[in-house]
């Protein structure tokens, strides 16, 4: 395993290798990318407002690797990173997702990064929390003017709480306030309408406290210990901090993987060359692209700094088909290779999670052993070749496909 933050380009290209058979120029593009983002934070901060990143256009068929690199990439190097499809966007002012709703979407991943980090940090203080709840309900303290001394309450409270870590406490019954236990879903986007999310923010906030103090729910112990984690979670968390890292690192080092980008380009023929809707999509798309600011549910995010990859197949429309200004906003372009039967081969049998380890893994479960021979393998991949060359070519997708037919039987 690599360290991410230090790692050089090469390095990082060489952990690609290990799940990605090939396509070396897209892999080297992405990987100096990203490290360019880690050396602009070691800038002085006037200087690093003054390094933009340079996103970049990804040429190729489906199936050859677009996707799984920048993913792959993301993942080391633990940075927020979400995957958007062009052609589900519209122009403002029709029915549908506006473009910014993909930096909402960066933002809400962003935030979870961070909150999930802060919940494995304060993993021990959940716990204590959630405990002490629980003993406070079984045991509580006993009147000021009782007769038990402090000493001998927290003897008791002690072997207690013993207990309920024990599991012999269980089944009995204690009170808890429902409404601080619910696991409230966040609302990432009201389709871009960020007052309406304010607005319903407030209207819960008002009806909670109206409902303070209201009937309790009754629940096991064993129930509980689930239950108050998230009343936990809320109490022990700082939201605002939270945000303000999520934001930070949204701003910083956020990576928006745009697909499907040539269905949004205009084409070189027919009425398509003319269509309102797909030219729109791309004039919402460049300011978000140049640097904007965008309003979220937990601030503002500008995008001045975030990376954006596209990626396309171009079959039927060609780069150069989308607007001048945004073609200018993706200097680095690089186009990947079609998909060998000698890829293919080596993708079943190279890459650290290859699909027959994976199947030969979930079959080991029930205490099957699954072997392939080397002319098995070389057999799939040249079906898989055949089957690409005569229907619609679908890169090394079609592994699973045929994969799944050659294990049906096998599985059941």
């Amino acid at each position: 395993m690599i360290e991410p933050k230090n790692a050089t380009p090469s390095e990082i290209v060489k952990y690609l290798d290990e799940y990605v058979i090939g396509q070396d120029k897209a892999k080297r593009s992405i990987a100096l990318a990203l490290r360019t983002r880690y050396r602009r934070m070691q800038l002085p901060k006037d200087l690093q407002d003054e390094v933009v990143p340079k996103n970049i256009l990804m040429i190729g068929s489906t199936g050859v690797g677009k996707t799984e690199i920048a993913r792959r990439l993301a993942k080391i190097m633990n940075f927020p990173f979400i995957k958007v499809e062009a052609s589900k966007y519209t122009e403002v002012g029709f029915v549908g997702r506006d473009v910014e709703s993909m930096i909402r979407d960066l933002v809400s991943h962003s935030y979870k990064m961070v909150e999930k980090e802060l919940l494995k940090k304060e993993q021990i203080n959940i716990e204590k929390y959630v405990l002490n709840k629980i003993v406070d309900q079984l045991l509580p303290p006993p009147p000021k003017q009782s007769s038990t001394s402090e000493e001998t309450y927290q003897k008791l409270r002690d072997k207690m709480m013993t207990r309920v870590i024990n599991g012999e406490m269980d089944d009995k019954k204690i009170k808890i306030d429902p409404l601080k236990t619910q696991n409230t879903p966040e609302i990432d986007d009201f389709n871009g309408n960020v007052d309406i999310i304010k607005i319903q923010d407030s209207i819960t906030s008002v009806l909670g406290s109206f409902n303070q103090g209201a009937r309790q729910k009754e629940v096991t112990v064993k129930q509980a210990k689930e239950l108050l984690k998230f009343e936990a979670k809320n109490e022990i968390l700082d939201k605002n901090s939270i945000k303000e890292e999520a934001l930070r690192r949204a701003e910083n080092e956020g990576i928006i993987f745009i697909d499907e980008v040539d269905k949004i380009a205009t084409g070189s023929s027919g009425t398509s060359r003319n269509d309102p809707s797909k030219e729109g999509v791309q004039r919402d798309l460049l300011p978000i692209v140049e640097g904007s600011t965008v309003n979220t549910k937990y601030g503002q995010v500008s995008t001045d700094h975030i990376l954006f990859i596209a990626a396309g197949a171009f079959h039927v429309s060609k780069p150069s088909d989308l607007i001048p200004e945004l073609q200018g906003r993706f200097p680095i372009r690089v186009e990947l290779e079609n998909i060998t039967e000698e890829i293919l081969y080596k993708i079943l049998t190279q890459p650290k999670n290859s699909i027959l380890k994976q199947y030969k893994a979930l079959l080991e479960v029930e205490d099957v052993t699954l072997n392939f021979t080397d002319e098995a393998i070389r057999s799939i991949a040249k079906i898989a070749q055949i089957a690409n060359e005569k229907s619609e070519d679908i890169g090394a997708r079609r592994l699973h496909t045929i994969i799944e037919k050659i294990l049906d039987e096998i599985k059941c």
